[in-house]
């Protein structure tokens, strides 16, 4: 039987955001919020917006997989991809 960690780095979404479009979806998703954050920065949801953002643009800066190492797999996403095959894409493990 998998354990989490094992299933959700197998998942596609794991293969998506492991990824170079993935990396680029996390690092646009995290300046969404911190523009968001930053044109709402009189309201608490603005703040909590930006402080948000820092989770999306480091890990699609910096190559790295907060969920995976909350469920105790790899943080790099270079050693998700090794660990799990071909770069991350979907038809390498189906």
């Amino acid at each position: 039987m998998q354990n989490l960690e094992e299933l959700f780095n197998r998942s596609r979404l794991s293969r998506f955001l492991n990824r170079p479009a993935g990396r680029l979806f996390r690092i646009l998703a995290g300046a969404a919020f911190l523009v968001i954050g930053f044109i709402y920065r009189a309201d608490s949801l603005g703040i909590l917006s930006m402080a948000w953002s820092v989770f999306p643009l480091s890990a699609g800066t910096f190559d790295v997989c907060y969920i995976s190492v909350l469920l105790g797999g790899p943080f790099s996403g270079a050693k998700i991809r090794e660990k799990y095959g071909n770069g991350g894409h979907p038809a390498a493990n189906a």
